[in-house]
């Protein structure tokens, strides 16, 4: 590809210090401030070439329409729900994001809670800080045996079954790119959704947020599943309708829910957070040292990499903009979504 000139960042939200060091280092002129609020990051923006974000910034079509000389928008983790795409592709502008680098702090974080949700950890640990000694209360389950169903098999997914695999869980699952045979050689069985839901007896997200998946776990999919059926969320709210889920939890159709993730964050609304069979999280899906590390770290040196015209990773928009022959459709996959984007083919 073509290299493309960015010689100016700025970097909106806390990241590893480690990517303001790569763009450095690389002639590139790195400005950092956080917790900008939206009309002072609109008038910031205009002058920049680059902007780095994690999750809080959101990068809306206001925010794009300032930003008078952005070309490219880098993501410090997976989803890129926060920033607007569209508006995005249509002014040129790559969205890239860093698919690998929060996948095992996400994974290990969704086991975590699904070993509490089996064991009630979290309960009877706060119950022994008040002075109590309630072991009948705490009745738990093994999950030796039990069948986990994973919608979304795509990094992360992959990890999760691998580790619940070890105590001894089936691991069933769904996903609308990855082949059945390929999570077969990872010990998970694919089938239809209508097909998994009667199945699990516990149940874990691992889905982009888009039109398809707001609200995959709603009142008609919780009647479909069996009674008592754990659920967890450490990919994004809104995926589990959590006012369906707050009505499972207290008819007990739901067995009690791990989440990470919320619609509003941090919720207004505290009914799910301090429901007792719920364990619930400020979004720590990658809140590690070494997520954090590699996500800075990824996003930097794709940054470079871009500028150098070596390649172009993590892209959810691609635009080669030198050189143009003709122009094509591909299909990108980014995790777990297949997104159309317009990618113009340069001369080699």
């Amino acid at each position: 590809m073509a290299p493309i000139s960015i010689q100016t960042v700025l970097i909106s939200e806390s990241v590893d210090p480690r990517c303001k060091a790569i763009l450095e280092e690389n002639g590139i002129r790195v400005t950092e401030k956080p917790n900008m609020k939206r009309d002072e990051l609109m008038a910031e923006i205009k002058d920049y070439d680059g902007l780095v974000v994690r999750s809080a910034t959101k990068v809306n079509a206001d925010v794009i329409s300032a930003a008078h000389n952005l070309k490219i928008i880098g993501r410090a983790g997976t989803g890129v729900d926060n920033v607007d795409v569209d508006a995005a592709t249509k002014k040129g502008i790559i969205v890239m994001n860093t698919p690998s680098g929060n996948t095992i702090s996400a994974a290990e974080l969704t086991c975590a809670l699904l070993m509490s949700l089996s064991r009630n950890v979290p309960q009877a640990a706060m119950s022994m800080k008040q002075g109590n000694w309630d072991r009948k209360k705490f009745m738990g389950a093994e999950l030796y045996g039990k069948v986990l169903g994973i919608v979304g098999l795509g990094r992360i997914g992959k990890e999760v079954a691998s580790r619940m695999q070890s105590f001894g869980m089936r691991t069933i699952g769904y996903d609308p790119i990855t082949t059945p045979e390929v999570t077969a050689g990872w010990g998970v069985e694919q089938m239809s959704l209508e097909q998994l839901w009667p199945q699990c007896d516990y149940i874990t997200v691992h889905t982009p947020l888009m039109p398809s998946t707001v609200g995959l776990l709603c009142d008609e999919t919780f009647a479909k599943c069996k009674k008592g059926v754990k659920v967890v969320n450490c990919a994004r709210g809104g995926i589990i309708d959590e006012a369906a889920l707050l009505r499972a939890l207290e008819s007990r159709q739901c067995g009690g829910a791990g989440l990470d993730v919320f619609v509003e964050e941090p919720p207004k609304n505290r009914s799910l957070v301090e429901h007792p069979n719920v364990i619930s999280c400020p979004h720590l899906g990658a809140s590690t040292k070494e997520a954090q590390a590699r996500c800075g770290e990824d996003i930097a040196l794709q940054i470079v990499d871009m500028v150098k015209g070596k390649s172009l990773v993590g892209a959810v928009t691609l635009f080669c903009l030198s050189s143009i022959r003709q122009e094509a459709y591909h299909d990108i996959a980014i995790p777990q979504l297949k997104y159309k984007a317009k990618i113009y083919m340069h001369a080699v």
